[in-house]
This record gives structure tokens, C-alpha cells and sequence, in this order.
């Protein structure tokens, strides 16, 4: 019997494989607790275009005083920042990893405001 993160893992592997023939860069979000990461990651999967996080200095400082990454509102800000920065590497469509989790919550939110901010899914 697999424990909760043991089938995250196992959905994420499938989404992984399915991505990997599509031959195109992908957007993968990991969410904790206390933060959101977003990298987008190069179709031959070797290299990491861009990142972006609610640990990062300036972000922790644009949250507020509680720098508090783990609610809907710092996930959009996040899905806005990755899709600049994807711009910015020459990124225009991606595929999305949700590495697992649900597309509730936080990360339907960081893909909807990526999505807004201009980058395909």
C-alpha cells in the first residue's frame, strides 16, 4: 500500500513520461507548506531556464512583513513572475508538471496567472 507521497510521486512519473514526448520545455511547480517553486526546465530536460520562488529575497519582501508564501495570493505572483522570466529565456509554450499535486488551490492559481501573463500551456 502506498503511503500519500509515495502516489504523488508515482502521478508525478506519469506526468513526467508523457511530457517527455511531447518535446517541449516544461513548467514544473513544487508547493510546501511554507513556499512555491516554479522552474521551467528545458525540453531535453538538462538545464533549468528559469526559476522562481517565494523564498526569494525581494519576493519574501513584496509578501509582506509576514513574507507568508503559502497562500493563493503568493502563488499568483509567482505564476506571474515565472512566465516573465520564461519570456526572458526566448519561453513561450510550455507544458505543465504539477509534480503530482492537485490542480486546486495554489496551483491552479500560479498556472492561471502564468497562463495570464502570457505563457502556453
Amino acid at each position: 500500500m502506498l503511503n500519500k507521497k509515495e502516489q504523488r510521486l508515482r502521478r508525478a512519473r506519469q506526468t513526467r513520461i508523457r511530457i517527455a514526448s511531447q518535446g517541449v520545455a516544461r513548467l514544473t511547480v513544487n508547493r510546501t507548506n511554507m513556499h512555491m517553486y516554479a522552474s521551467i526546465i528545458s525540453a531535453d530536460g538538462a538545464r533549468v531556464l528559469a526559476t522562481a520562488s517565494t523564498v526569494e529575497k525581494d519576493m519574501r519582501a513584496e509578501l509582506g512583513a509576514t513574507g507568508k508564501g503559502s497562500n493563493v495570493d503568493a502563488a499568483r505572483r509567482i505564476g506571474q513572475r515565472i512566465a516573465e522570466r520564461a519570456k526572458a529565456a526566448n519561453v513561450e509554450k510550455v507544458a505543465f508538471d504539477r509534480a503530482g499535486f492537485s490542480y486546486h488551490g495554489r496551483v491552479k492559481a500560479l498556472a492561471e496567472a502564468a497562463r495570464e501573463a502570457g505563457l502556453q500551456f
